[in-house]
């Protein structure tokens, strides 16, 4: 039988049970440019499904996530690429190619791997009426249901595009969520090895979504191979979609946190209380290690994964440019009860810029990470560079922001061309009682290699490691 009059015939009968009419039902007919046309269908008074892009969780995990279904041959090569990395992933599958060629979404699951609905044509679903988009979603999921026995909980749209009625929607067919993806990887174009491998890092998250099209992608292979790496350096593991979204959390609003509104934009500096500590007067061998910036989940977990290790406890000071595209990370730090203190949004040098700006990166700074790691941030303050006047400070102070905590051993770990070595001979020069020691969490510098040496170094001359707060108190 014909494989179109053969899909005719399973969706006549399956629109029949929807109660919907499919245009032309002649063998040759493009099925894909034309949706079926529902009868008058109710919008959903109901709640919208969710709308999910990354999974909220500290949970060493992510998802990797494959649209459409390409030709036998390669899928075949593409399930094959999966077993021999040990992924598990979940396939949006088009209802019209599973009805085409059944056999290859049966052994998609027959793999281990998992089945959702990548709706029944993959149009633009939000250029459609609402009766045409419900048809779509609900139709997909009829047809993977009735060739698999699979029952679809998620839907993904062409292009990740999709608006309130396709969320609507897709709750009216039973389905969960619309779901896109923290990183859509498309062809690479003229990328060499070391960038594609950089750029690929970045989206290395716990809780993130990568998403390929498998009819698109002309590298699946090689991007199979890559993300694995990736994902292997790191010690993150691919699990499948539905195994992400129900071990994974929910966010609380911003304004249900207490501490959101500790700082505040406050333009009245009279009378602004302060303190600037860079180290502590003591005989006392304490020192504290502090971390600032930001980087990827392959550079900071290494070094929480360290500080683990010798059981220190350290102070961070995040970007928040950087906590906005991967809050999890944030959290991570947080969960692992070291000090996460606030560093600006954007990393200006706070001297340079007004005192409006500097109290909005401070302000925005403060929201984004109370948001990312659900609790009040440490009320510490370190300013990009370490430079700041009186005039900043009072600025500072102003928000609510009491403590600018700056440092007193700076081994430049942050300059690339500075040796794991150099680092450490420059901390051990530089550090006595008390001191405040400044490293950072960017990537492709030499401060994971240098870390385990500090502490063993200073360690052995007797020195205990604390937090700022422990050092300053609150």
């Amino acid at each position: 039988m014909n494989v179109v009059a053969k899909w005719l015939g399973m969706a006549t009968a399956l629109t029949m049970l929807a109660g919907c009419e499919l245009p032309g039902h002649e063998v040759g007919v493009d099925t894909k440019r034309k949706p079926p046309i529902a009868k008058k269908i109710v919008r959903f008074a109901g709640e919208k499904s969710k709308a999910i892009s990354m999974v909220y969780t500290t949970r060493r995990a992510l998802s990797l996530t494959f649209d459409g279904m390409a030709d036998r041959e390669t899928m075949e090569k593409l399930l094959d690429k999966l077993d021999a990395f040990h992924i598990k992933a979940t396939f949006f599958l088009p209802g019209m190619r599973v009805a085409e060629e059944p056999d290859i979404a049966k052994e998609i699951v027959a793999r281990g791997h998992e089945i959702e609905n990548n709706t029944l044509n993959r149009l633009d679903l939000t250029k459609l009426s609402y009766n045409e988009l419900y048809s779509e979603i609900n139709l997909g999921d009829q047809v993977i249901k009735k060739a698999t026995g699979i029952t679809p909980h998620y839907v993904r749209t062409k292009l990740d595009s999709f608006n309130d009625d396709v969320r609507l929607a897709t709750a009216q067919s039973g389905q969960e969520a619309v779901v896109s993806a923290s990183l859509f990887l498309h062809n690479w174009q003229k990328e060499t090895d070391l960038q594609k491998s950089h750029y690929v890092r970045k989206y290395i998250n716990r809780g993130g979504i990568i998403e390929i099209d498998t009819e698109e992608n002309k590298n699946l292979l090689e991007d199979i191979a890559l993300l694995a790496k990736a994902a292997d350096d790191v010690g993150y593991q691919f699990v499948t979609l539905h195994d992400l979204i129900e071990k994974g959390g929910e966010r609380k609003p911003l304004e249900e946190i207490p501490g959101y509104a500790a700082a505040k934009i406050n333009p009245n500096q009279s009378g602004a209380q302060y303190r600037l500590v860079s180290s502590l007067s003591t005989e006392k061998k304490v020192v504290a290690l502090s971390f600032d910036d930001w980087g990827t989940d392959d550079t900071v977990t290494k070094i929480l994964d360290l500080l683990d290790r010798y059981n220190v406890k350290a102070s961070f000071f995040l970007r928040a440019d950087g906590v906005e595209k991967n809050p999890n990370l944030a959290r991570a730090i947080y969960e692992k009860g070291h000090d996460v203190g606030n560093h600006t949004y954007s990393h200006p040098v706070v001297t340079t810029i007004t005192q409006a700006q500097l109290q909005e990166e401070i302000v925005k700074a403060h929201r984004i990470i109370t948001e990312a790691i659900q609790h009040e941030p440490t009320m510490y303050f370190r300013p990009p560079t370490g430079v700041v006047d009186d005039k900043t400070l009072r600025t500072i102070g102003a928000t609510g922001y009491h403590t600018i905590a700056n440092f007193d051993v700076t081994p430049s770990d942050y300059v690339k061309t500075q040796t794991a070595d150099g680092i450490v001979q420059a901390v051990m020069d530089q550090t006595h009682s008390g001191s405040v020691i400044l490293l950072h969490m960017l990537d492709d510098i030499h401060t994971i290699e240098a870390l385990p040496v500090i502490i063993e170094k200073l360690r052995s001359k007797g020195y205990s490691f604390v937090k700022m707060t422990d050092m300053f108190g609150t």
